[in-house]
């Protein structure tokens, strides 16, 4: 009696049967789950407007998005190089109480050698899971700081992209009180995502994971157009205690996921500010940084009124620029 077998004919029908049905699979388990991954994003996104309304139930207004002071140790640190950011300050109301015991914000986050103060250098380099977007590829991008997918907004970046005397709710010193918000807590965002970096030696380079890097400020679009250096060893979002453009600051000057490269520049020095201490803005950081994502086709932002809201790519510059001003008498919807 002979024994039923595949004819080669059969065989190959089947594999190319499986084939098909693999290929038909693969894109809906990874839409699957980026699905979920979004979810993930979206709820850690809400958790940190959750933490900034808690803050402004305590103290009556936003945190600075970056601190500038002078340093009682030493006359001779630059006012910026406190340079704390708005997501250190909310630590505390995001239950990282962990987190903030670990850093002395009464200390400048660098020393005039640009290193991390010595009793910060441990709890800037931890790593906050509830910082992160689970659709991006990379835990850390600096081995010296924990990084952050998410950043809060300074404004429109009009003005060369200064942190300071900024038209958004974050900047240098900043403290927005609701009542500043006269463009409607519902019309003004308060923070997006952006991509940590993956910087490459070499061109080409990818806009959506690196900067370009001017030594000079305001920036200026011809200066940025034609800047042929792109950042090499400190990556975007590379440090969430960092209150620069280019960790935990960004702006609206691109719209999201913009083909156009961030830009990041820095003021030396020279004319005195309004304060009249030449070490206000020595040493301040400029940039035009956009909201970036890896999910398909925009952004996460979190509003002013607590909501987590998706902005597509293809949103209207003018309305993208409304939403970044606390009062610009402007009235675009997102």
């Amino acid at each position: 009696m002979r024994r039923a077998a595949f004819t080669l004919v059969e065989l190959l029908v089947v594999v190319a049967i499986v084939g098909v049905l693999t290929g038909m699979l693969l894109p809906a388990v990874q839409q699957a789950r980026e699905a979920s991954r979004r979810t993930s994003c979206v709820n850690r996104l809400k958790q940190l407007g959750l933490a900034m309304q808690n803050h402004l139930a305590a103290r009556g207004e936003l945190p600075a998005g970056s601190i500038a002071k002078p340093d009682p140790r030493s006359a001779t640190t630059p006012w910026t190089f406190y340079r704390w950011s708005a997501l250190a300050a909310l630590a505390p109301y995001m239950e990282l109480e962990s987190t903030i015991e670990a850093v002395d914000l009464d200390q400048p986050l660098y020393g005039v050698n640009l290193a991390v103060t010595a009793d910060n250098v441990a709890g800037v380099s931890q790593v906050i899971p509830d910082l992160l977007c689970p659709s991006d590829a990379l835990p850390a991008v600096n081995p010296r700081f924990g990084p952050t997918n998410y950043a809060v907004l300074s404004g429109t970046g009009l003005g060369g992209g200064r942190p300071f005397d900024t038209d958004g709710p974050f900047g240098v010193n900043s403290a927005v009180r609701p009542a500043q918000i006269k463009d409607g807590l519902s019309k003004t965002v308060l923070a997006s995502e952006s991509t940590l970096g993956q910087p490459r030696a070499t061109g080409p380079h990818d806009p959506a994971l690196e900067y370009k890097f001017i030594t000079g400020a305001p920036l200026t679009e011809t200066g940025c157009g034609a800047a042929q250096a792109w950042n090499q060893t400190e990556p975007r979002g590379f440090s969430w205690a960092n209150g620069e453009h280019r960790c935990a600051l960004y702006n609206h000057h691109q719209t999201p996921n913009s083909p156009t490269p961030d830009c990041m520049g820095v003021y030396f020095g020279g004319a005195l500010p309004p304060s009249g201490n030449p070490l206000e803005r020595l040493w301040t950081p400029f940039g035009w940084r956009a909201a970036r994502s890896l999910h398909p086709g925009g952004v996460n932002v979190v509003l002013a009124d607590g909501s987590v809201r998706f902005v597509a790519d293809e949103v209207d510059i003018a309305a993208w620029r409304a939403g970044a001003t606390i009062a610009g008498a402007d009235s675009h919807d997102l």
